[in-house]
């Protein structure tokens, strides 16, 4: 049951942020350091981040009901590359190094493999 929960656990910020940028967009893309986009970038801009949140949240959220690993190894595969992305953006383009955020995104990364191993083990 505690692998459960741990694995469930990095869904909760990121179903939080996926509401927000539902119902509250400007406050949520504000929180994320990004201004409000309109026209066609507003529609990719909501659209991109609002499926990448939700996905990523409900990909936690199955892996710990279903006590099933590869749920778990695709909400890894996604909050990895949002930080490798992160620091290329910042090696090759100029970004501010977000620090804050990448350490969250390897963080959650790292609980969510140490749980997919739990699950592995678990149904070997």
């Amino acid at each position: 049951m505690f692998y459960r929960l741990l694995a469930a656990l990095p869904g909760v910020p990121l179903l939080m942020i996926a509401i927000m940028l539902i119902f509250q967009p400007e406050q949520a893309l504000n929180n994320l350091g990004m201004p409000l986009m309109e026209g066609a970038g507003l529609s990719s801009q909501l659209g991109d981040l609002t499926s990448f949140f939700l996905c990523t949240s409900i990909m936690c959220f199955l892996g710990a009901w279903l006590q099933n690993a590869q749920w778990l190894y695709g909400a890894v595969m996604f909050l990895i590359a949002v930080a490798v992305f992160r620091t290329l953006a910042w090696a090759v383009h100029g970004a501010e190094f977000a620090t804050a955020e990448i350490i969250a995104e390897v963080v959650m990364a790292t609980l969510l493999l140490v749980c997919a191993k739990r699950f592995s083990a678990d149904s070997a």
